[in-house]
């Protein structure tokens, strides 16, 4: 199918709005002090995260059950594995019609059960995303069920951009809206809700490095795996890349690292659960691949919550390691007992937790009655580190650190 031009108007997004009300949240927008300290602008942040089914999806969701109407009533499918299959499920059990997700083997444990929870039917099989599509495309054909694209579709665009709406009445002095750039169904969607009414604000498309076929042209040749898999998507839709090349005045990539940063940062210092997609975003400030306006607000929007509880361990224990607070050291001691009781006992003095001991007798050169030993101790930065080596040195160790 080549691209399709698609005008969204003012009336389109009124009518979505309309259509979302009673189960879309106005969503709060909340200042930042950390990022406004560290890039030097005046920064909100859209709290999408905190919307029903976790992010953006259920605006556009809504809209499309609406707009079906009877069509509707053999039922919705999808073929996802994300936040358009909750939001799907959600808006098809708030309409009363049935909804079949399919979702490719080994998807996400939790989010097939959210959208159970829903009232959906799961089913689970084939190798790829693109292949629980088909195979929804297929069961649409067969049953008479309406398939729904997650973004390329115009209504559903038009319900992403009541977004734009509620940044328009909360947002004054708006200069510079950053947004999450994956299909491309809410980032132009907002832009055009915003820039009809104020053309000067300038609105900016992230991408992430493992899969960014907005800012180089090229779909990845093979499976995309990354934090913010949420916007992991390989092409832009037929209707959604016209409007983005229309609508975003620039399109930039964020690499892992900063994603995980930025993920970090609204955990510790905003008190914010988001998702990698949702927070790509504050990675670019962070990054310094965006500046913020310099006068006026610059708004971040986070686009979800659904956080995969699998990653968090990591993030954190990354975070702690670059900020100082984990210290991993090795350390030969005496392999009689008490040896590894005296190392310990320092390690308490001088305040530190242990949070990981491992012996190590293997591919290490000891002496006979020697033992190796890992320790990951958690710390209070990097001075209080020097002090716990220079204590376990001082006792007659040999120790070594990264």
């Amino acid at each position: 199918m080549a691209n399709v031009a698609i005008e969204i108007t003012d009336d389109d997004i009124r009518r979505a709005r309309e259509a979302g009300s009673g189960v879309v949240k106005h969503t709060p927008v909340t200042s930042s002090f950390a990022l406004s300290e560290r890039t030097g602008g005046q920064i909100v942040l859209k709290a999408e995260n905190l919307q029903r089914t976790g992010s953006f999806k259920i605006r556009g969701a809504m809209n499309k059950l609406a707009t079906l109407g009877s069509a509707a009533s053999a039922g919705v499918t999808a073929g996802s594995a994300g936040n358009h299959a909750q939001a799907l499920a959600f808006a098809a059990r708030s309409h009363g019609v049935p909804c079949e997700i399919y979702v490719p083997k080994n998807a996400p444990i939790a989010k097939m059960a959210a959208c159970r929870s829903y009232g959906a039917t799961v089913i689970e099989g084939g190798d790829s995303l693109d292949d629980a599509v088909v195979r929804a495309r297929a069961r649409a054909e067969e049953t008479g069920m309406a398939f729904c694209h997650p973004y390329d579709d115009p209504v559903v665009v038009a319900g992403q951009a009541t977004l734009g709406f509620e940044l328009l009445d909360d947002v004054k002095d708006l200069q510079r809206v950053i947004i999450p750039l994956g299909g491309g169904g809410l980032a132009s969607g907002v832009a055009i809700a915003v820039k009809r009414q104020l053309p000067h604000v300038k609105v900016i498309g992230v991408q992430v490095e493992a899969c960014a076929p907005y800012a180089n042209g090229q779909p990845p040749s093979g499976p995309v795996i990354t934090l913010a898999d949420g916007i992991a998507v390989k092409r832009p839709g037929d209707v959604t890349r016209p409007l983005v090349e229309k609508w975003l005045d620039d399109v930039v990539v964020v690499d892992e690292n900063a994603v995980a940063d930025a993920m970090v940062l609204l955990m510790e210092r905003s008190k914010l659960y988001v998702e990698g997609a949702g927070a790509v975003g504050v990675s670019a400030l962070l990054s310094e691949h965006v500046a913020p306006a310099r006068h006026g607000i610059t708004c971040v929007v986070l686009s979800g919550g659904n956080v995969d509880l699998g990653v968090v361990p990591g993030l954190i224990r990354r975070h702690e390691t670059q900020a100082g607070r984990r210290l991993i050291l090795f350390v030969r001691v005496s392999d009689r007992p008490g040896g590894l009781a005296q190392l310990l006992a320092i390690f308490a003095e001088q305040g530190a937790s242990v949070i990981d001991i491992e012996h190590v007798r293997e591919g290490v050169d000891l002496q006979v009655r020697e033992t190796g030993v890992n320790a990951v101790l958690e710390v209070r930065g990097p001075e209080h580190s020097e002090s716990v080596i220079e204590a376990v040195r001082a006792a007659g160790y040999a120790v070594a650190a990264p």
